[in-house]
């Protein structure tokens, strides 16, 4: 593997240093995006945050930056091919490298099967799957620079347990707040997407994972409906839902040296979810 000597031989706190690395998180400021953006600032890496809201990226970059996080903010629809290219040029001019990408942009319609569009299906490929191909195959050769300077680049796919696992659909109070059937398609697709890229780009060092985290539902939907969090949490071995900085540490580890002999894998962050 090109540049394997520089990931041996490190202190393990070392392992998870991300100083000096580029990292780019896709669905930014989003739930789990801010707080997995801000875990990977936080152990030193620069984020390129990214979305479709400029003002919602431009308000999560204050916050980072007030709390001496470097960020900034690259508003464009990962799901346009020519436009991921263009911001991948701007990466290029600017850092010269991609050491981390993370693929965490979703959209998509709730609804059951009933209820289901096929417009629906058709976005949540396009902005899980379709745009997690755009960012690897426009990236690859800054991926590749990563490499040649710290000896390994990594991406991180963000998927779901509902990619492994089917909904609990007597959990919902209705059809109409149901998970649909296009997200746990498209974040399956997601997964499979990673094995195919991770055994491909493996000879170049570039590794690619599947973060799979659990039920984390924003504070908005548990106080919203009490009755559906407790449903949700009686599915759950740990009895409780997950707080969305929980999967801080798995992205760190995914991102970082500590995972350099780990590619094409899911690490599933779930509570026990899909244990029973």
């Amino acid at each position: 593997m090109p540049g394997l000597e520089k990931l041996v031989a490190k202190p393990t706190g070392a392992l998870f240093d991300l100083t000096e690395r580029v990292a780019l998180v896709t669905g930014a400021a989003g739930h789990l995006g801010r707080q997995m953006a801000r875990a990977l600032a936080e152990t030193g890496a620069h984020v390129v945050l990214n979305g479709r809201t400029a003002p919602a990226l431009d308000g999560l970059a204050e916050a980072m930056a007030a709390d001496g996080l470097s960020a900034e903010t690259l508003c464009f629809d990962v799901s346009d091919a020519a436009a991921y290219g263009t911001a991948v040029e701007r990466i290029a001019e600017t850092h010269g490298r991609l050491d981390v990408l993370v693929n965490n942009a979703y959209g998509g319609a709730d609804g059951s099967l009933e209820q289901a569009a096929p417009e629906s299906f058709a976005e949540a490929m396009t902005v899980a799957v379709t745009a997690a191909f755009n960012g690897i195959t426009s990236g690859r050769r800054l991926l590749e620079a990563a490499v040649a300077r710290a000896g390994q680049a990594s991406v991180v796919n963000v998927g779901s347990i509902y990619g492994r696992v089917s909904p609990h659909h007597g959990i919902y109070p209705d059809a109409e707040s149901a998970n649909p059937p296009a997200y746990g398609a498209a974040k399956a697709a997601l997964a499979q997407f990673g094995r195919y890229a991770a055994c491909e780009l493996a000879p170049a060092g570039i590794r690619v994972n599947t973060l799979v985290p659990g039920a984390a539902p924003p504070a908005a939907v548990t106080d919203a409906a009490p009755d559906f969090h407790r449903a949700l949490c009686r599915n759950i071995p740990l009895g409780r839902t997950a707080r969305a900085e929980e999967m801080r540490g798995a992205i760190v580890f995914l991102a970082s040296d500590a995972s350099s002999y780990m590619t094409g894998a899911e690490l599933v962050v779930d509570g026990g979810w899909t244990a029973w």
